[in-house]
């Protein structure tokens, strides 16, 4: 595509993602129209091979191979994770809108990519003594969420790649089930290693196919490491290179392990002035001064995770509640601030914010 051309669609694509200014709480919804543009952003990175950033240890020259080679599944999209959550996204818009003018491209590139093959391919990869870090946990978090999507699915084509991942999402449980018992602190990070949100969507997985070895281990470990917690000091956020609030991804997850007065009781010891508005830094949409660099424009993607993070909360918590107004409002502030920029005209944002927005907008089931 020549630049005029890509400026072209990537102005068109904002203008089709962008809200308008919300004059109630409610976020938008995800319609067909966003869906194809989401659609078509992914599209473009997931055959993308280059530019790549791998994130493996190299045991020897035999490794220094390129992405498709190595990753012939999740090869695209500037990194594995952003991959994963990029072929999640595909699937879940195929699963919505089946009708979409993307679907029959969207099923050829799924059916490309999923084959029984390339995602045992996959699976060896993570069996190597020098992968057991590898894309811990957020990569396999995405991992995860994608089979939790294609579990059930009732679309033959869907019920094949079900199947063929169906190894590789038993390596990364096992992986959860491996590590987490030995990890005795939890990481707190807006970054990838979050471990509150490698927990969350791996809870997701086992509610879903009925893993009960994985959600006890998953709801026993949330409470062992987050269950004490109190006055977290969020107004320390944001972090200059946060994707994730540290405060608002542990709330996401006790909310899905305690039950709801419990969870309204631990929340407001967790963030004891949120139904004040405070801490103000929590609730004021991140600034985003450059979209062309890779560190700040994780930033956007801080504000659709916060959305999606203060809707869930809003939701767990009783219809009385004074913050529960409050995290809904913020919300949707939050939504407007990113939303019409996840088509930049740069790929490095581009090439992973609509997965986040897909999640933010069209992951109401996730909220319970």
């Amino acid at each position: 595509m020549s630049q005029p051309a890509a400026l072209v669609l990537t102005a068109s694509l904002a203008v089709v993602l962008a809200m308008p200014r919300p004059t109630r709480a409610d976020l938008p919804t995800l319609t067909p129209e966003r869906a194809s543009a989401f659609a078509r952003l992914a599209l473009k990175g997931v055959g993308k091979e280059f530019p790549h950033k791998p994130g493996y240890v190299m045991d020897g020259a035999a490794d220094v191979r390129p992405p498709r080679e190595l990753h012939p599944a999740f090869y695209g999209s500037y990194d594995w994770h952003s991959s994963v959550h990029g072929h999640w996204m595909l699937a879940r818009l195929l699963r919505r809108f089946p009708d979409l003018p993307e679907a029959k491209e969207i099923r050829a590139v799924l059916a490309r990519h999923l084959t029984a093959a390339n995602l045992k391919t996959e699976a060896d990869y993570f069996a190597r003594k020098s992968a057991r870090s590898f894309e811990r946990p957020y990569g396999w978090a995405w991992l995860l969420k994608l089979a939790e999507e294609l579990h059930g699915w009732d679309d033959p084509d869907a019920k094949e790649w079900s199947r063929n991942l169906r190894p590789l999402a038993d390596v990364i449980v096992g992986r959860y089930l491996e590590y987490f018992p030995k990890q005795t602190y939890p990481i707190r990070t807006g970054v990838h290693p979050n471990t509150a949100f490698g927990l969350a969507f791996a809870h997701d997985y086992a509610r879903a196919v009925g893993h009960d070895k994985l959600r006890a281990l998953v709801e026993e470990r949330a409470k062992a490491y987050f269950g004490a917690d109190g006055d977290y000091p969020a107004a320390w956020e944001p972090g200059g290179a946060d994707f994730f609030s540290p405060a608002l991804t542990e709330a996401d997850l006790m909310r899905r392990v305690l039950p709801p007065a419990e969870f309204r009781a631990w929340f407001h010891k967790f963030l004891p002035s949120a139904a004040r508005v405070e801490p103000k830094a929590l609730f004021t949409p991140a600034t985003v001064t450059d979209r062309t660099d890779p560190q700040i424009v994780h930033l956007d993607g801080l504000n659709l995770s916060r959305a999606w993070g203060m809707r869930a909360v809003a939701a767990a918590l009783p219809a009385d509640d004074p913050a529960r107004k409050l995290l809904t409002e913020s919300a949707a502030r939050h939504a407007e601030a990113a939303l019409a920029h996840v088509a930049s005209g740069d790929y490095v944002g581009e090439h992973w914010l609509a997965s986040f927005a897909v999640y933010l907008l069209d992951s109401r089931g996730d909220v319970r």
